[in-house]
């Protein structure tokens, strides 16, 4: 895929963050003395880990330029790296794995659960948030206006870019199997936004980059209109004018026995 916009990102950072407070919030260590951050995006998380750990090691690992260019400019004390999760190989073991909205892009949970529990030391944690909305109207529109435009053959593979969250019992069974004692739980956050253009907005960065990266300049104009047309008839505006865009996530802590 293309880099990823850190500036459409953080247009909704405070939403974006909450998940993340609500699971360092829930990780049981009380001291750590060296952290990573995988998918740190623009280091939001990641000061959230340095506030909690402050003695603390702490990397921040991301695969988009821009990404990392933001996150060195709001932690310019803490070392950021490029680098693909999927191949990632560290010589040190960590206290605390965050992942806060990035296992969702990579396959095959069962096997890169276990490859990341590998990396903690004895008594560390894997804290784990992933979006859980692929059936929700937001991601099923998306796939619906996909299908029915003149874009629909080179969008096809646009829709398998992310990948479908496991039931509770596969990623307990997964991280028990892996020698962890497991949290896990799901939050539905309701986040009103000024309408529909702004949950179209909201997914720009996230669910519809599959998509926005294929098509070309002169079909993109379109495909957002299409889907905002649909987002409004899904999303009805309530009497202060808002729109309620209900987000599902599933969230875990895994900690190595």
């Amino acid at each position: 895929m293309a880099d990823w916009n850190a500036g459409q990102y953080l247009k909704f950072e405070d939403e974006r963050t909450r998940p993340s407070v609500d699971l360092l919030g829930r990780v049981p260590l009380e001291a750590a003395t060296h952290c990573v951050d995988i998918g740190c995006g623009p280091g939001n998380s990641t000061e959230l880990i340095a506030r909690r750990y402050p003695g603390a090691r702490i990397l921040g690992l991301d695969n988009s330029p821009d990404m990392l260019a933001k996150a060195r400019q709001r932690l310019p004390d803490l070392q950021f790296e490029e680098r693909d999760i999927a191949s990632w190989q560290p010589d040190e073991r960590f206290d605390l794995i965050f992942a806060n909205a990035v296992l969702q892009w990579l396959p095959d949970h069962a096997r890169l659960l276990a490859r990341l529990i590998s990396f903690l030391k004895e008594g560390g944690c894997l804290a784990v948030q992933m979006p859980d909305n692929l059936d929700e109207p937001s991601h099923r529109l998306m796939t619906r206006v996909a299908q029915e435009g003149p874009w629909t053959d080179r969008l096809a593979p646009a829709a398998d870019a992310r990948e479908a969250i496991g039931s509770f019992a596969e990623y307990y069974g997964w991280l028990r199997q892996a020698g962890c004692t497991v949290d896990l739980w799901q939050t539905t956050y309701v986040h009103p936004l000024d309408g529909p253009e702004a949950i179209v907005a909201w997914f720009k960065s996230t669910g519809l980059k599959p998509y926005l990266d294929v098509l070309s300049d002169e079909d993109r104009p379109e495909f957002l209109r299409r889907y905002e047309a649909e987002i409004a008839q899904a999303y009805p505006v309530q009497r202060d004018g808002k729109v309620l865009l209900r987000f599902p996530r599933l969230f875990f802590v895994a900690r190595r026995l």
